[in-house]
């Protein structure tokens, strides 16, 4: 039985002392360069300690990745010392600092980049309002992408951060190498779903080598996936089962699935007899950890997403309550804050460049 306070310890003998994590969540804070500001290490110390990891907001590897203003950076090696900032801001009382590392591809735009086109696997614009059609990658400078991953882990390693998280979801670039809708390719890198999956296998593939040929020891790499788009074409939950049982046969230590509510049920009509949630840790069959999470509010939220994952996320809940992972632990549920006030804001350090996440978490009288 798979308790919350229980220890988890991963495939490289990182442990971490809960099944609890703080969700990647963007908050706009770091400068415009991608550097960290004492605000933004502020909310992060906040909000460990307690948790077993926290999971950083996206952190670019290039700058033509940068998918909006306020983004935390890992593109060069001046980044490390900021780097370094943040992962000690987190590392207190055993919590494990994971930096999230991406890039945008299609979901940013040419007023973001100064002036550059946006790119992608293919020449295809996301549907959404004001979407830029990017310029596909020619076939070296998705080497070049790769590489600038594996230079980012080797960063993450050397500014002290416990592990790695590869951001394959919310239709960034290496989701939009999987998807049919926005990989259109006809060449190695696209066309058949072993061709889609190219992309993600290179560059999982990298980013182990880089680790295992480090001299760093306990650094764990996770690999982040949406389930589905809505867009036709578009990956459907069938296309994630195949993507997730190739990556449970890899040398990672999580996977972490990205769900809006951890009681979604497929919009495929060939799985819809039970959650997403529960399709996918079947199909992962025990082979590697699988975070859940989704709209986690209470202990009973959590341990209900422990019935089909080995670890939960949580978002919302722990901006609004910064204790939320000890109350819940001690059994103190009852004084868990549930809602902030407008003039809560600056003692929870939540600026309002993070007001998406806590919709519908704020009286409307005092928004």
């Amino acid at each position: 039985m798979k308790e919350l306070n229980h220890p988890l310890t991963f495939k490289r003998n990182l442990t971490i002392k809960n099944r609890i994590v703080m969700a990647p969540m963007t908050n706009k804070m770091s400068f415009y360069d991608g550097v960290v500001t004492q605000d933004e290490l502020h909310y992060y110390h906040l909000r460990s300690g307690e948790v077993g990891a926290v999971i950083t907001a996206a952190a670019n590897v290039l700058d033509n990745g940068k998918g909006w203003e306020g983004e935390l950076s890992v593109s060069s090696d001046m980044m490390i010392p900021s780097l370094t900032r943040l992962a000690d801001a987190i590392k207190r009382n055993g919590t494990k600092a994971i930096l999230q590392i991406f890039h945008g591809g299609r979901m940013t735009n040419s007023s973001v980049l100064r002036g550059t086109q946006p790119v992608s696997a293919s020449a295809i614009p996301a549907e959404r309002e004001n979407a830029e059609t990017p310029r596909e990658l020619e076939a070296e400078e998705i080497t070049e992408i790769i590489e600038a991953f594996k230079q980012a882990t080797k960063r993450a390693i050397e500014a002290g951060f416990d592990g790695v998280e590869l951001h394959g979801a919310n239709t960034y670039l290496i989701q939009q190498f999987f998807s049919p809708h926005s990989n259109r390719r006809e060449d190695e890198w696209g066309g058949n779903i072993e061709n889609r999956f190219k992309f993600v296998n290179d560059l999982v593939d990298g980013v182990i080598d880089i680790v295992d040929s480090s001299d760093v020891d306990e650094f764990i790499i996770g690999y982040r996936f949406s389930p589905e788009e809505y867009e036709t074409p578009g990956i459907r939950l069938e296309d994630t089962l195949y993507l997730v049982d190739q990556l449970a046969n890899k040398d990672l230590d999580y996977l972490h699935i990205s769900l809006r509510d951890y009681k979604l049920v497929s919009i495929s009509e060939s799985y819809q007899d039970q959650r997403i949630l529960q399709y996918i840790h079947e199909k992962i069959n025990g082979r590697i950890p699988l975070i859940g999470v989704g709209d986690v509010r209470t202990g009973d939220d959590a341990k209900s997403v422990l019935n089909d994952a080995e670890l939960v996320a949580i978002g919302r809940a722990i901006l609004i309550d910064p204790h939320w992972t000890s109350k819940v632990l001690s059994g103190n549920e009852d004084t868990i804050r549930t809602y902030i006030a407008s003039q809560d804001r600056e003692e929870l350090v939540l600026p309002e460049t993070i007001s998406s996440f806590l919709e519908g978490m704020m009286p409307d009288r005092l928004r």
